[in-house]
């Protein structure tokens, strides 16, 4: 039987009456990308840290390739972390904490380092005390991509980085995992889970809500969709995707619409629309909406 790349059985973490994480049980399988997803202060970074020994549960293990997380020197060889926060030794250049990382880490791929550099537009040259957010977290990412380590666990990996950069994120993600390596990230935005991984756990208020294929993840990506016509009212009804249709005020209609809009929009263009708005809901309405009180139970 394979040895999941990350384990936890009954994980739970109490701070006085607050249940910060209540009874994980979960299994990531070796050489998945598996997203971690949920709205802010569900509980994704705490668990991050109990599934790398960083913080001692209430109850209940993790593991790490069948090692105890506690043990951490060990499990540590076995992964590469980058944690939300970047923090980084100010008076050190970023070549040299990329030089730093790799000699004390499981091994890394210099000249795959190399290219990530190129890639993520990195000068290396500069101390870390100037760096932006963003380029603090090039450095982290550029570290933890090269690596040989087995598993990378990547917590909000993309916070501070621009558009460009979040394209060569996903690239890498994909490459890592054409390498074999298991990548665990942790994120609250489902546009970026949906890209790259190839299953998710949906965590809400510190409990485990679902396990899915991202085929059924893409049943929770929604627009709102709100629309102002003149003359007669568009017929939504029966339309694929559009659901939830009321009225938002006089010649003003509101419909959320899911997968592909095509159909809706031929539908509109039968009639005289005026202004059309899209919004799309936070993950956390969109919780709400599919899971309701039920996930915060």
């Amino acid at each position: 039987m394979t040895v999941p790349a990350l384990r936890a059985v009954d994980l739970t973490k109490r701070y006085g009456h607050l249940t910060a994480l209540d009874t994980l049980n979960l299994d990531v399988p070796a050489g998945e990308v598996f997203g971690f997803l949920g709205p802010n202060g569900a509980g994704k970074s705490t668990t991050i840290r109990l599934l790398l020994g960083l913080a001692r549960p209430t109850a209940g293990r993790a593991e790490v390739f069948g090692v105890d997380a506690a043990d951490v020197a060990s499990a540590h060889q076995r992964l590469a972390y980058v944690p939300a926060d970047v923090a980084l030794w100010p008076q050190l250049t970023g070549a040299e904490i990329l030089h730093l990382q790799a000699r004390t880490g499981p091994g890394t791929d210099l000249a795959y380092r190399e290219e990530l550099v190129d890639r993520f537009a990195l000068d290396p040259s500069k101390p870390a005390r100037t760096y932006s957010t963003g380029n603090r977290q090039k450095v982290a990412l550029i570290a933890a991509f090269a690596t040989r380590a087995p598993l990378l666990v990547l917590d909000e990996p993309t916070s501070g980085l621009d558009p460009l950069m979040e394209r060569e994120f996903r690239t890498a993600v994909r490459q890592a995992r054409d390498r074999g390596q298991t990548v665990f990230l942790s994120s609250h935005q489902l546009a970026e889970v949906e890209a790259v991984c190839d299953r998710v756990a949906i965590l809400r208020a510190g409990r485990l809500v679902d396990v899915s294929t991202i085929e059924d993840l893409r049943g929770l990506h929604r627009s709102d969709v709100t629309i102002t016509y003149a003359g007669m009212a568009p017929d939504l009804s029966g339309i694929p995707g559009v659901e939830a249709i009321e009225s938002a005020g006089e010649r003003r209609l509101r419909f959320t619409l899911t997968g592909e809009p095509a159909p809706a929009l031929r539908a509109l263009a039968a009639v005289e629309v005026t202004a059309l708005t899209m919004r799309e809901p936070s993950l956390e309405e969109i919780f709400l909406d599919y899971y309701g009180t039920e996930a915060t139970r």
